[in-house]
């Protein structure tokens, strides 16, 4: 069910594989028998993308179910069989697209309801200086700048694009070069996001210069400046699919070089096997990313 899950939503074999952690054989073999069982086609398979049949789209809401049963169940046995107590402070900054750090709060709190849990949400590098001075047990942060000397995993990579205004020229173009964003007004976040220090980078890099008319500390309120033609903004590209951004056109920068924006979870306290930042991160490897498939991380120790 997992292997079905992941390929009705990465709609292709090489990337759906690489998510469950299987060869790309596996996987297919795994497909082909449960359709051999089932009797029907489950995906129809061309060259460049897989759709799921009728079938498979019948069966999907069924498989999500169960892969959540399963999930339940090991959940359940945890609880009753590893009694962890104490307390966990963790950090985030908001809206990290790759991780959705609230449901795997509530499945952990579900799972260890013993541990007085402590929540902080604030700026990728506020989140590490909290983390250096032991504020914080476990941070979720967007940024890979100053984590080499800290215990971090990363959860994802997303392209970075561009938000123009409704009504701004650039808006009508497929693509944005980046000298075209020369002298223009931007919203962007505090200097304390990892996005804004990747901005700054990457727009020192190409010899572009901008005016931050408006720094913000949220995600919807930049939405709603970029609406009402206050500035451009550049943002990771799963901020462009929210419905504040629906009038807006989400378009790629054109130039190589385009940054990437990353997402780590990074703890000073995990290497402790009853710590319960070791049960946090050890969750997070069987937890959804991005709504669907596992992340199945290893902590690496810097």
């Amino acid at each position: 069910m997992e292997y079905l899950v992941a390929l009705a939503d990465e709609r292709h074999f090489t990337r759906a594989a690489e998510l469950t952690g299987i060869s790309q054989s596996g996987l297919s073999a795994a497909i082909r028998g449960l359709e051999e069982e089932l009797g029907t086609g489950l995906f129809v398979r061309t060259t460049r993308r897989v759709e799921p049949t009728e079938a498979g789209f019948a069966l999907l809401p069924y498989a999500r179910s169960m892969l959540k049963e399963a999930a339940d169940a090991r959940d359940a046995v945890v609880k009753a069989s590893r009694a962890v107590s104490g307390s966990l402070r963790i950090g985030s900054e908001q809206c990290l697209g790759l991780v959705d750090v609230a449901a795997l709060l509530d499945r952990f709190h579900r799972r260890h309801p013993q541990v007085e849990t402590h929540f902080t949400q604030c700026g990728s590098h506020d989140l590490l200086g909290m983390l250096r001075s032991s504020e914080l047990d476990v941070a979720f942060v967007a940024t890979d700048r100053h984590l080499s000397a800290l215990p971090h995993t990363e959860i994802g990579r997303e392209p970075l694009v561009v938000l123009p205004p409704p009504d701004h020229p650039l808006g009508t173009r497929a693509s944005i070069p980046w000298e075209a964003l020369d002298e223009e007004d931007f919203i962007d976040f505090g200097p304390a996001w990892g996005i804004r220090t990747l901005n700054e980078a990457a727009f020192a890099s190409h010899g572009v210069h901008r005016r931050v008319r408006c720094s913000v500390n949220d995600v919807h309120t930049l939405l709603d400046l970029v609406n009402r033609g206050l500035g451009i903004a550049v943002v990771p590209k799963h901020v462009a699919a929210k419905p504040q951004a629906a009038g807006l056109r989400a378009l790629p920068l054109a130039d190589g070089g385009v940054p990437e924006w990353t997402v780590s979870v990074v703890s000073t306290t995990g290497g402790h096997a009853e710590a319960p930042a070791a049960h946090l991160l050890e969750l997070l490897k069987d937890t959804p990313v991005c709504g669907s498939e596992p992340a199945r991380l290893a902590l690496d120790r810097a």
